[in-house]
């Protein structure tokens, strides 16, 4: 009788096997940055005991020289004090948390509408075949705005879309998990990872200078050459590196587990989907329209024309995570009303609320 049964794979040895098990030993990081808290309390206990101190980088004393800032114990009785009765205060004032919430809402809406999966379908399945590894890499890397979409959209699609154009699904398995998770932070725009940066940076550097504003577009530079870094390095390893060592594929016979015999890219998109997405595109282009309009408008509300030449723009700046936020829910609502996915408000209400829901975990860890 022949023996059908799948071989074993073998145990991962050497140092990525080291790095495997190490990873899996890892708490949770809730308990990594309790343990992390725990660890600053007694370094502030053991330094105040020891009395260090060290000069302040930008204040001064009633004498002019550098203020002298000693260490002061975390277990002081007006530090636990602060820490129990303002501990609803200091949760609510976390500058990301509500930056992240105000995207999200909008986020939410763009990614349960289908317009996020659409967005990425379309951007793929046109590239021709040669040009497939850098499509996905850079859909990947731009589809952070997407947050978690990217994930669960574009690295199957990428296997199906490398398929049906005849090349190793495996390969471009690999690309889109490149580009999403390797080029997470790498993008052409701002988007919600940097409206999380946004608040932490802002926040630490007020500490220190109280007056010192942020926004968002602040890594923009770094962000955008980042992106276009990644890009060759993925490129030339999926191409060069990982797909020659994949046995070849016949076009038209591979199959997915979910969706049967794979077909052609042309396909994939219906009629409400297309359309959906041009309204989406018109319904972005008036929301950029009406940015622009609030800064050269009259009032220039987004400008403060009497601010120093260096300040006038931070307006701007710090309206941009509301204007995301439209940008988003105008995007999804009209992409939701064109293919069918929104009926009605109630349909934009529960895709918010669902989007909140995603967050718990965050709002555990940024408690």
């Amino acid at each position: 009788m022949t023996d059908t049964s799948h071989p074993q794979p073998s145990e991962m040895t050497g140092v990525l096997a080291w790095i495997e098990r190490s990873g899996n030993r890892l708490p949770d990081p809730v308990f990594i940055f309790l343990y992390c808290i725990a660890g600053v309390v007694a370094i502030s206990v053991i330094a105040a005991l020891a009395g260090v101190s060290a000069l302040h980088p930008t204040q001064v004393d009633a004498a002019g020289n550098a203020l002298v800032v000693s260490a002061e114990s975390l277990l002081s009785a007006a530090n636990v004090q602060k820490l129990l009765v303002e501990m609803p205060a200091t949760f609510a004032g976390f500058h990301p948390l509500g930056y992240v919430l105000v995207v999200m809402l909008g986020a939410g809406v763009a990614e349960r509408s289908g317009l996020f999966a659409s967005a990425m379908s379309s951007a793929v399945s046109r590239a021709p075949s040669l040009l497939l590894t850098p499509a996905v890499a850079f859909i990947g890397m731009v589809g952070n705005l997407a947050a978690d979409a990217a994930y669960v959209v574009l690295i199957p699609l990428a296997g199906v879309i490398f398929a049906a154009a005849g090349r190793h699904p495996i390969a471009g398995i690999a690309a889109a998990f490149a580009g999403v998770s390797g080029g997470f932070s790498a993008n052409i725009l701002p988007g919600q990872l940097d409206a999380l940066l946004f608040g932490i940076t802002e926040a630490a550097a007020e500490t220190i200078l109280p007056t010192w504003d942020a926004n968002i577009a602040g890594n923009a530079y770094f962000i955008i050459a980042m992106t276009f870094v990644f890009l060759p390095v993925i490129w030339y390893v999926t191409d060069k590196i990982i797909e020659p060592h994949l046995a070849p594929i016949i076009p038209g016979e591979a199959e997915s587990s979910t969706a049967g015999i794979i077909k052609g890219p042309d396909t994939s998109l219906t009629q409400g989907e297309i359309q959906g997405l041009k309204r989406a595109g018109m319904a972005c282009l008036g929301i950029v329209a009406l940015w622009v309009f609030l800064c050269v408008g009259p009032g220039t509300p987004l400008i403060n024309e009497d601010a120093n030449p260096e300040a006038r723009l931070n307006p701007l700046y710090q309206s941009l995570v509301a204007g995301f936020f439209i940008l988003f829910l105008a995007a999804g609502w009209a992409y939701g009303s064109a293919s069918g996915s929104i009926n009605n408000h109630r349909d934009v209400v529960r895709m918010m609320s669902e989007s909140m829901s995603d967050l718990s975990y965050y709002l555990v860890l940024a408690f």
